[in-house]
């Protein structure tokens, strides 16, 4: 649907060549229900005048009968064409719509809602280059607000606008709207929206949307179809890696070979050297072939065939790039999956995974955490339900070569279909960091644990440092479920030991995970691996001289062991932390982190100390006695003096 123009009466081939040239945005509207969403797109085409006759005839027939505005013209029934949208007033599927006014051309995916169509709002995202988050100014910042905010960062969408709606129902307050305003900026500090943008609007009167409104003179900002006509999407291209994934070979004769494919990035000219993948084999552009002729230069996102100056041999699924600019190329990575099936993602099942022009089977490895898209916390869980988001690591059975999703959307991209339906179940978006396949394997890489003879660690030795600090170098470590006060016992026995002139630093899990660990969930292989590093950190500190305080949930014996063998068992002790359930829950809920709660309340199995050094159940002693008989265990010991 184009805007009206008087070069259509006067000079349709001007008019054409014109249209052709425009910049193409998409760009979809999210949210919570009822906030509007369905009514803006209906409105801005009205005002716009992008509605033919019929159509509002039309319009105005439905919206008597399934109308949200007592008879009248309801603009939401532009896209709401399900039947069962109609009648629910909702948004169930996507709804696309294409319109174009003189400055540029768009389409409009207008998205649901409603938590149970998650996976259809994500599938319109997966190609916006601008998301428009409508808010109901009666209440603010709702659970599908964030839960969308979050999706369209996840996705890559670098230009959002908050749309706040219905402002006529709230007095048309400034107040308001600058506290919503807040409130959303505060929830997306942690989010990557590069670009954010606020407008007020009353999108069933048109207000704001075309023209400015009069009931709203402190609002000096653009409006919203001025915005989608003026924002700079250029340098949202990927123009610097050549990717051109092979879709077909067209060989209608003897004398011509081409590859034809969709450019995914980057800019090829005649000329320009290439390299095939996976053969690695170089040649020569020797044509730039589209359907409307030869090409000196291509650019992403158009379709073409490549003619090269070198029978080279290429496929469907192979990919060809610049030879100083590859891809990855391996069977394994780390990716966000959001699960669109009602058959849970079953980590290790056999399922087919289409990337790019590649279709390989595969399978999910392990499933690292679930994001809380609501709070954006992760938890550890042992499937995906419907809807849900999480952190996987994923092993095909060949090589791809892909991208980083934040850098290249289609070769950082991929969906998952079931092997039997051959239904999508899920899709995913590959992470910047290479897949930890094997964390476990690290405890085996003795060379990088043992320590050279020949090689001195410090000039100042172990006995100048016993004698000068009145102590021997140690690892305490404090285990137990969480509740059971080990990070408290840690900090409270560090400043009694400092205060005692010792050398001593507590080295907290939580902490580690916030750090070091960060790019570490909580399954049993990264549960492994976050005690390994950390076990590394407690020996450089012994080795200096200090005294560790570790406080880790550390569930599993076999790992303790690995722990102690890492540090030394002659200066590694266990301190046993255990309480009454209920002593644990209240703790729990009053002062521990998030993070270690999450971390220790879904340990499936808590292994206790077999031969712990000393054992303190917190729910009966005081933090003072603890840390009383730690002292006395530590100077049993010769730890201290």
């Amino acid at each position: 649907m184009s805007h009206q123009s008087e070069l259509i009466a006067t000079d349709i081939l001007a008019y054409l060549e014109q249209h052709e040239r425009k910049e193409l945005l998409r760009f979809i509207t999210c949210g919570s229900v009822d906030d509007g969403k369905s009514t803006l797109i209906g409105r801005l085409l009205y005002d716009s005048k992008m509605l033919y006759e019929d159509q509002l005839a039309q319009l105005e027939t439905e919206s008597k009968v399934h109308g949200t505005t007592g008879g009248g013209f309801d603009p939401a029934l532009v896209t709401d064409g399900l039947k069962a949208e109609r009648e629910q007033g909702i948004t169930i599927d996507v709804a696309y719509r294409y319109f174009s006014t003189a400055k540029r051309k768009f389409i409009i995916a207008d998205t649901p809602g409603h938590e149970q169509y998650t996976r259809n709002m994500a599938t319109g995202a997966s190609t916006a280059d601008l998301a428009i988050i409508l808010i109901d100014a009666r209440y603010g910042v709702l659970t599908q607000t964030k839960r969308h905010s979050f999706i369209v960062s996840l996705l890559g969408i670098r230009h959002v606008v908050v749309a706040v709606n219905k402002m006529d129902l709230v007095g048309y307050s400034q107040a308001r709207f600058d506290e919503i305003c807040g409130d959303y900026r505060d929830f997306v500090s942690r989010l990557d929206l590069p670009d954010l943008h606020f407008i007020p609007i009353v999108a069933l009167h048109g207000e704001n949307l075309v023209d400015p409104s009069e009931n709203m003179p402190w609002y000096r900002g653009t409006t919203l179809m001025n915005f989608l006509e003026t924002v700079y999407i250029g340098s949202d291209r990927n123009l610097e890696d050549f990717r051109l994934p092979i879709q077909m070979v067209n060989r209608p004769n003897l004398d011509f070979r081409g590859f034809c494919g969709t450019l995914a990035s980057g800019i090829i000219r005649q000329g320009d050297q290439i390299m095939v993948l996976p053969s690695k084999r170089t040649s020569k552009i020797k044509r730039i072939v589209t359907q409307d002729g030869d090409l000196s230069e291509a650019f992403c996102s158009q379709s073409i065939t490549l003619v090269l100056e070198d029978e080279v041999d290429c496929s469907r699924g192979d990919m060809i790039v610049r030879p100083g600019n590859v891809p990855k190329i391996s069977n394994a990575f780390d990716a966000t999956i959001v699960w669109m099936s009602s058959d849970a993602l079953v980590p290790g099942k056999t399922y087919l995974f289409k990337h790019t022009t590649q279709t390989v089977s595969g399978q999910i490895d392990s499933l690292k955490y679930r994001v809380d898209v609501n709070s954006l916390h992760r938890t550890p869980a042992p499937d995906l339900q419907l809807n849900e988001i999480g952190r996987c690591s994923v092993t095909l059975s060949q090589p791809i070569y892909f991208d980083a999703y934040r850098r290249n959307r289609f070769t950082g991209s991929f969906i998952i279909i079931d092997r039997i339906s051959n239904t999508t179940v899920g899709a995913g978006m590959i992470s910047d960091r290479d897949s930890a396949k094997q964390p476990t394997a690290a405890w085996e890489n003795t060379e990088s644990q043992t320590v050279d003879g020949q090689r001195q660690i410090s000039n100042v030795s172990e006995t100048e440092r016993e004698s000068r600090f009145g102590q021997k170098a140690a690892t305490v470590l404090f285990t137990g479920l969480t509740g059971t006060g080990k990070t408290t016992l840690a900090r409270a026995l560090e400043r009694s030991l400092f205060e005692d002139g010792r050398a001593v630093a507590v080295l907290d899990g939580e902490l580690m995970r916030k750090g070091v660990n960060v790019d570490l969930g909580y399954s049993v292989e990264d549960r492994s691996e976050n005690l390994r590093r950390s076990a590394h950190v407690a020996k450089l500190f012994n080795e200096h001289g200090l005294i560790c305080l570790a406080a880790f949930v550390a569930p599993n014996q076999s790992v303790r062991e690995r722990v102690a063998d890492v540090i030394g068992k002659d200066r590694f002790l266990t301190i046993y932390c255990t309480a009454k359930e209920s002593v644990r829950t209240t703790r729990d809920t009053k002062a521990q982190s998030r993070a270690e709660s999450n971390a220790a309340s879904n340990v499936s199995v808590y292994e206790p100390p077999e031969d712990p050094d000393m054992v303190l159940d917190t729910s009966d002693l005081s933090v003072a006695e603890c840390v009383s008989a730690i002292v006395e265990l530590l100077k049993a010991r010769q730890v201290i003096r």
